[in-house]
């Protein structure tokens, strides 16, 4: 696997590193030992998939509060999405900056969000699959999110979406909020 630090302090895109023959290939895309030796999590206790049917669906911009935030992997094991983390640590070098990142089933990247961090992506393809291995079991009552389209970010989004939760869309404007 290869771990690269992005430029946001803690995050990383891992690569997996490809055995191929005439069969295919074959790859390792998680590895408990190497996200130790690298300082990451090494425990993820808990998988989640979330589905989407159509192109320019949006989810996001999540964090669960502490004491129940969690570091995150994620991976596009179909179709393609843009996938956007933003820094809301309080007392970062990087506060309130974003990344994007194109995710798809082809380049079968993946993106480490550690703790402190808001996610969300918006699809690039009809039937897009994302696959979440998270630090933490979920807690419900500890959802949190800021707008994804909140011009203090300025994230520049690939498209517009044509699908959004009335929750992910009603998030408060940025203002304040940080998470330790």
């Amino acid at each position: 696997m290869i771990f690269t630090q992005s430029a946001l302090a803690g995050a990383y895109t891992i690569e997996m590193t490809r055995m191929e023959d005439e069969r295919g290939f074959f790859a390792r895309s998680y590895s408990a030992q190497e996200f130790a030796a690298h300082g990451l999590p090494a425990d993820m206790p808990e998988c989640s998939v979330s589905f989407n049917s159509r192109r320019g669906t949006l989810r996001g911009m999540h964090f669960q509060a502490a004491p129940h935030a969690e570091d995150k992997l994620v991976r596009c094991t179909a179709g393609a999405i843009f996938d956007v983390i933003v820094d809301l640590r309080a007392g970062s070098p990087t506060l309130r900056q974003w990344l994007g990142t194109e995710l798809t089933s082809e380049n079968r990247r993946s993106v480490f969000i550690p703790k402190g961090f808001a996610h969300g992506f918006i699809t690039l393809s009809d039937a897009s699959e994302v696959l979440y291995m998270i630090s933490v079991p979920y807690a419900a009552g500890f959802e949190r999110g800021v707008r994804w389209n909140d011009p203090a970010l300025a994230i520049e989004w690939p498209t517009d979406p044509v699908v959004i939760s009335a929750r992910d869309a009603a998030y408060p404007l940025l203002g304040a909020t940080t998470i330790a």
